[in-house]
């Protein structure tokens, strides 16, 4: 009696990692405890959260980069403590974000050619959390809109342009532990450090529903969108500390849809989804292998493909943009995972016999262009994120990204710091102020 196999474009799917000369070597990444991926990438470039001394860096390295580099290259370090976490626009492959331990998140806009000498000063410094700021998330659809959360358990939206706060939102009661925006960018999920889950309205400063507890374990845990499905994932530990992840509906919150075991290793899952393809990686710190799923509308809602699997432990993990893969090669996903002193580039491809573009692999996918201006979306306006073809004759459009306007920041004028002597003389005085409005009424 034969068994039944799921039919599946992606059953075959297969990872493989960059040949030694092709990875990048001497990487000093950072050792904070904090949990992130130390790692972001655009169509041209990536950057790595840096072990240096003296205040917080990162290092940005153009892809063409490969082989043995400098063990100390010019740095990106402007932060008076350690960077948490980065993050690149998504219409400027050379503009990114670093928020720090120091309070504060700066925008960078980066040479083109490399960095050739340090680089200490931002196009904008945004200040507004009162503790660490330690996620940065671009809109995706609206451009130049940030999300920030920080220990101040706030969630900031910034216009970068103008240097502004554009709404605060509350209603977290512990540390944000991973902050994610849906398709069209009009509304946040966060994961909190007291168990919940949260979707969030940033226009309104609203909480739109939570849950009573996503994970049982008292470790930390990730949840992220996944765009098209109108479904959220979340990926922990249950009570007997085991990694499990989670699949709920975005419409509501108060039963998982299905939920797993994955296995019983210590480090914290970072999952990174393809919404072109369906296909759900998890990448564990510490693991070195990846799995990858497909998800689906069917009963079991999400199926186990197979496993990348490696003998160096993950540091840290991003995805490159689709559109600078090798689409020819049917290269559906690429990796950049960091090893202990490298950055090692994983791709993922659709085995194919034929030369043709892959049309049933490769939808339409993110464009890299804005939908609407900080303006518009500030103003209530929804757009869909707009998407482009990857076929050969399509490639001028594909590199139009490249070929970015500047944008005009406005620095903020910045806040004086007052001594102690003057805070006492300010509140002396806004107490005589008060009893002189009471006395009066």
């Amino acid at each position: 009696m034969s068994k039944f196999v799921r039919q599946s474009k992606y059953r075959h799917v297969f990872g493989t990692s960059a040949k030694r000369e092709e990875c990048y070597d001497q990487i000093k990444v950072a050792r904070s405890a904090w949990d992130s991926n130390k790692i972001a990438a655009s169509t041209q470039q990536f950057s790595v959260i840096w072990d240096a001394a003296g205040g917080g860096a990162f290092v940005p390295i153009n892809y063409s980069d490969m082989g043995k580099r400098t063990p100390n290259p010019p740095l990106v370090a402007g932060h008076k403590n350690e960077i948490l976490d980065i993050d690149y626009h998504p219409f400027n492959p050379y503009i990114i974000a670093s928020a720090s331990e120091d309070c504060t998140v700066k925008i960078w806009q980066l040479p083109k050619e490399g960095l050739k000498t340090n680089m200490t000063e931002p196009v904008q410094d945004l200040k507004g959390h009162k503790k660490k700021a330690g996620t940065t998330n671009f809109n995706p659809v609206a451009n130049n809109i940030l999300a920030t959360s920080g220990t101040d358990f706030l969630i900031n939206i910034w216009d970068i342009e103008k240097g502004s706060v554009v709404s605060s939102v509350g209603g977290h009661s512990n540390i944000i532990q991973s902050v994610c925006w849906n398709q069209n960018g009009s509304l946040l999920n966060t994961a909190c450090k007291d168990k919940k889950m949260r979707l969030i309205d940033p226009r309104a400063n609203t909480v739109v529903r939570e849950t009573s507890e996503a994970h049982e374990g008292v470790k930390g845990f990730r949840s992220i969108f996944l765009d098209g499905q109108n479904k959220i994932f979340s990926v922990g530990f249950n009570k007997s500390a085991h990694r499990q992840y989670k699949l709920w509906d975005v419409d509501n919150f108060d039963k998982y849809l299905t939920s797993k075991n994955v296995d019983t290793s210590a480090g914290q899952i970072i999952p990174y989804y393809d919404s072109d393809t369906a296909v759900l990686f998890l990448a564990g710190k510490g693991d070195g292998n990846i799995r990858y799923y497909e998800v689906t509308n069917s009963e079991e809602f999400i199926y186990y493909l197979s496993e990348y699997k490696s003998a160096d432990p993950l540091i840290g993990v991003c995805a490159v943009q689709k559109r600078a893969l090798d689409i020819a090669g049917c290269e559906i996903v690429r990796l950049l995972k960091i090893n202990k002193n490298q950055v090692q580039p994983i791709a993922f491809r659709v085995p194919r016999k034929s030369d043709l573009f892959q049309d049933d692999i490769f939808p339409d996918t993110y464009g890299g262009l804005p939908g609407l201006t900080a303006e518009q979306w500030i103003a209530g306006e929804t757009a869909d994120a707009i998407k482009i073809s990857l076929a050969p004759e399509n490639f001028a459009e594909r590199k139009k990204e490249a070929e970015e306007a500047q944008i005009n920041f406005q620095k903020a004028e910045p806040v004086k710091e007052l001594s102690e002597k003057e805070i006492r003389e300010e509140h002396e005085a806004q107490k005589k102020k008060s009893l002189t409005l009471k006395q009066n009424f």
